[in-house]
């Protein structure tokens, strides 16, 4: 009876009777002209057989019979034969020259079974091991396609399929005919453009993602395999990035309220060869959100603790070319913050470790070398110092995030990170805002952590009305303020002046008209008033708080000193109104000046909301 045929089959000739199958389940009759004398058992299933065809092939079974010394033997039963039932039944039928075919479909289950029954050339000549050799080696091992086909047959083979060989030599087959491939295909794409003189290579690899249905651990070795073999590495790692996405869309996120085991011990085989393979290989092609996509999947699945390092340090090689969602890795622990501050720490710690071996010029040693990768430079540094700043800002409003997570990331970065610290003001305010029952010297921890001096005019205006701040904090950024106000004027005194009223040719231009420029330094100095009157009001609101404090506790020493400051206070008030009176408007200020706390307080939130929403 003939089996399914495909173009790339070894037939049989058939014998003068024809083989026939009997209805009942528990028996198959595959001869049924001579009266059948052996029964042989197979998983479960009884074949009707005779000695002689099979005792005549099959080493196995006549050792078996000769080793029973029973003449009338009618009954052997055979124990973990590779591929059950239906290898048997194919071997069978090759015994008693049955017509089938050998097909990429059964050549590895005829290859297993004829290694298990023995049917070597001892026995008979052109027995079925050297058929299926013959196949394999004429028309699989010679075809990129066919060895594939051939190497996913295999799975349930073990360890008869390792035995006779047949994984090694589909894996190298596989390995050498797609370097072939690779070069044929590169020589007949390449063109030569005339008049640029440019080369231009195109190819694409058809195999990357029929590698995708093999076994994880048939995958590594046809991917360590091309290593060797000189496969180029564009290629690996996009068969790495397809296998990933097709073997791992079935993982589903977990959330940080969900808790026990939910993926199999397949699905972490896979994450965790993956990443070694991207280490131990060498493999430097792959794109950054692959790995960051790699990353979550390794939380996910609950990957070990060196194949997570793994990814993070290639992450932190390249750290500077993230996402902000790229960062914002949720966190699957149930008593910690929304997200995964810990992993990201570390990221930054493997980005800062290599900008030190870059400036000493040491080696890397993560393992591998950074081929493909640039080394991270001041301006990635920088650019890294923004991504922090809004990654802070984003992690702020979570109100489990703790303190000390929370200034560890802020204390990482080198002060060169950042060239100014607005980014940073922001993300420490939203915390504060998030957090009110943080203590005052926690509060005072956190804002040293500011550097007062790289606020822009527009933060430290924020700053000196932002009543979340301690009052320290407010201090120096009114104390800075008030340098930089000075440095200005010393600065931008007549040489300035004439600067500006100087072309590029030193001829004095008559295109800048003085009254403009006269009014622009008036509006500049009346900001500079308005800021001033709100240093005052910060300070006039210090003093009224120490002096209710010295009067609670009976201090009259205090209250004298209070006393003190609050003259020197009201005389300096006096003296920025009298400077502001000369722009006009003096009683209108004053009516200003008098309004109560509700009227304070609501101007300091839209100005808040105001700094914020521009920036």
């Amino acid at each position: 009876m003939g089996m399914g045929s495909d173009s790339a089959a070894f037939p049989f000739s058939t014998t003068t009777t024809s083989p026939r199958f009997c209805n009942p389940i528990s028996h198959r009759r595959i001869f049924s002209d001579v009266a059948e004398d052996l029964t042989v058992s197979v998983d479960g299933q009884s074949f009707l057989l005779h000695k002689f065809p099979l005792v005549s092939r099959c080493g196995r079974v006549r050792k078996m019979v000769v080793d029973s010394k029973d003449p009338d033997l009618l009954k052997l039963e055979l124990v973990n034969v590779p591929g059950g039932a239906f290898a048997f039944e194919l071997a069978a039928k090759f015994c008693y020259g049955s017509n089938f075919e050998i097909t990429t479909a059964n050549v590895a289950h005829l290859r297993c079974v004829a290694e298990y029954l023995e049917m070597t050339e001892d026995y008979q000549e052109e027995n079925l091991i050297f058929r299926t050799e013959t196949y394999l080696n004429e028309i699989v091992l010679k075809n990129l396609d066919k060895s594939l086909e051939i190497l996913c047959k295999c799975d349930g083979l073990d360890p008869s399929v390792e035995e006779v060989g047949l994984v090694d030599r589909c894996v190298d087959a596989i390995a050498m005919n797609a370097s072939k491939e690779q070069l044929v295909s590169g020589l007949a794409h390449l063109e030569c453009h005339v008049g640029s003189g440019k080369l231009h290579m195109h190819s694409q690899d058809w195999w990357v993602e029929d590698l995708s249905a093999l076994r994880i651990d048939h995958y590594r070795r046809v991917i360590s395999a091309m290593r060797r073999t000189g496969v180029r590495p564009e290629s690996i790692g996009t068969s790495i990035t397809h296998y990933a996405q097709t073997s791992l869309k079935g993982v589903e996120r977990r959330h940080v309220w969900d808790s026990g085991p939910f993926v199999g011990d397949d699905q972490r085989m896979v994450v965790e060869t993956l990443i070694d393979l991207l280490a131990t290989e060498n493999i430097t092609t792959v794109t950054l959100s692959f790995l960051f996509g790699m990353l979550r999947m390794a939380i996910e699945v609950d990957a070990n603790l060196d194949c997570r390092i793994e990814v993070e340090k290639r992450i932190g090689l390249q750290l500077e070319m993230a996402s902000l969602d790229d960062l914002l890795i949720p966190s699957t622990q149930t008593s910690d913050s929304m997200f995964d501050v810990d992993t990201v720490h570390r990221i930054l710690v493997n980005f800062l470790q290599r900008i030190d071996e870059d400036d000493s010029g040491e080696l890397s040693p993560c393992g591998y070398d950074s081929e493909g990768l640039k080394s991270p430079s001041h301006s990635s540094v920088l650019k890294v110092g923004r991504l922090m700043d809004g990654y802070l800002a984003e992690i702020a409003p979570d109100p489990y995030l703790k303190l000390q997570k929370f200034m560890a990331l802020i204390e990482l970065l080198p002060d060169y990170a950042r060239i100014v610290d607005d980014g940073l003001y922001r993300a420490i305010d939203i915390y504060l805002k998030a957090h009110p029952s943080l203590t005052e010297s926690e509060c005072k921890k956190l804002c040293k952590l500011i550097d007062c001096q790289k606020l822009s005019p527009d933060a430290s205006s924020h700053a000196a009305q932002n009543d979340r701040l301690p009052i320290q904090m407010v201090v120096r950024v009114l104390y800075f303020e008030q340098l930089r106000l000075k440095s200005s004027f010393s600065g931008g005194g007549s040489g300035g002046l004439s600067q500006r009223f100087m072309c590029s040719s030193g001829v004095p231009s008559s295109c800048v008209s003085p009254q403009r420029d006269n009014y622009a330094s008036l509006r500049r100095e009346n900001r500079e008033l308005k800021l001033e009157i709100s240093r005052m009001r910060v300070r006039l609101t210090e003093l009224e708080r120490e002096q209710g404090l010295m009067k609670q506790q009976g201090m009259r020493g205090g209250e004298g000193r209070a006393g003190e400051h609050g003259r020197a206070f009201l005389a300096s008030l006096s003296r920025g109104f009298g400077r502001i009176s000369m722009f006009g408007g003096p009683e209108k200020r004053r009516k200003k000046s008098s309004q109560g706390s509700e009227g304070k307080n609501r101007r300091r939130h839209k100005a808040s909301e105001a700094y914020w929403n521009q920036h």
